[in-house]
């Protein structure tokens, strides 16, 4: 597979932030090799000189605003 970007799995509650230890919810994945994982905060700061340098980018922060699904009284 010459010329594709290999898949990336999602970012689990293990991953964290290279700059703060949070939860890590953006991949930069770098152009050289590596990757960096930033929080949400540390993502917003950093990601748009990392595309600038052809970093691929996995943003997965829309997470934070999604709700979770909670019990109806049918599965009881």
């Amino acid at each position: 597979m010459t010329g594709a970007l290999a898949p990336t799995k999602p970012l689990t509650a293990v991953d964290r932030c290279d700059r703060c230890g949070a939860q890590a919810y953006i991949r930069a994945s770098l152009p050289v090799g590596g990757e960096l994982l930033f929080c949400a905060h540390h993502g917003r700061r950093h990601v748009a000189a990392l595309r600038d340098k052809g970093a691929e980018i996995q943003d997965e922060s829309a997470r934070l605003s999604e709700t979770p699904s909670t019990a109806t009284n049918d599965e009881r």
